[in-house]
């Protein structure tokens, strides 16, 4: 059990996760990757549906450094339009496929929201992190289908729905709401018999761009979970629409908010851009092991 069931107290800090019977650590923060299988992905649609490209992209994040691989099938962005499981699972299958032949011992993280395709993904390749940015809000069975496949767990904080999510999202205190919301949801899953547990707070997702600052601002908060926690502001808008720019020209700002997130206790950065968070880590990796 990662918290107790009576009075909500967290024990030790969980540093590594199982995945098919093999531990991966978190002492140091690692990066995951992204890769879109996606026609309308915010900035890398359409880009990765040649399986050529495909693993020409995944071969430089390995080189790079990557811990895990995050394939989607599915946007996730404000107002997208939602696809049938039919046109994900077409997406996604011979997308993992591939990586998995090409690349078998790189771990994979399947970003679904759907439990049925969380387990047709497990039943192709075996097992995987199942990376969920609805938190088990749009599938009743997610959470109970965690807890029989046995595998890992991001569980993301969001408010609404993608489709409404940017509709005036309000929070009375973005941390604690968004605390107290995960602490029920980690309850939930541990009674299912979920043991390996990631948190993200969900940054872009039901939140205006000052609650992700603040968010981010007080990212140590969540240590209380003694979890892993996963950060992923990569190219998003609360990057770029300070800046007035895009999302294609969103990478330095992004890695100014990734050294914030490690700084502020990150474990796993979830970015488009592997080179430079890797960096990130080992740079600040040095300025922790300086004696001043």
């Amino acid at each position: 059990m990662l918290i107790t069931q009576s009075a909500g107290k967290f024990l030790k800090r969980k540093n590594s996760i199982n995945l098919d019977g093999k531990l991966i650590d978190f002492s140091e923060p690692v990066v995951m990757g992204i890769i879109n299988v996606t026609p309308d992905s915010f900035y890398d649609g359409g880009k990765l549906t040649d399986e050529k490209v495909l693993l020409t992209s995944v071969e430089k994040m390995v080189k790079e450094g990557v811990s895990f691989i995050d394939v989607g099938g599915i946007s996730t962005k404000p107002k997208a339009k939602i696809v049938s499981t039919k046109t994900e699972l077409e997406r996604l299958l011979p997308a993992v496929h591939a990586i998995r032949k090409n690349f078998p011992e790189i771990p994979l993280s399947i970003d679904t929201f759907r439990s049925w395709v969380a387990v047709r993904i497990i039943d192709e390749i075996g097992p995987i992190i199942v990376n969920d940015v609805s938190g088990g809000t749009l599938d009743s069975k997610m959470f109970e289908t965690i807890g029989k496949m046995n595998v890992p767990y991001v569980l993301t904080h969001i408010q609404g729905t993608p489709q409404n999510m940017q509709e005036d999202p309000h929070y009375d205190d973005v941390v604690k709401d968004v605390s107290s919301w995960l602490s029920e949801r980690v309850k939930r899953l541990t009674k299912y018999g979920v043991k390996d547990i990631i948190i993200d707070p969900g940054f872009g997702f039901g939140k205006t761009i000052e609650h992700n600052y603040d968010l981010l601002n007080r990212l140590d908060s969540f240590k209380v979970f003694q979890l892993p926690v996963m950060v992923g502001v990569s190219r998003k808008s609360m990057v770029w629409k300070y800046l007035g720019t895009n999302p294609q020209e969103a990478l330095n700002g992004t890695t100014v908010l990734n050294t914030m997130a490690l700084l502020g206790g990150a474990d796993i950065l979830r970015v488009h851009d592997v080179k430079e968070a890797v960096e990130a880590v080992k740079i600040l990796k040095v300025l922790k092991s300086t004696v001043v």
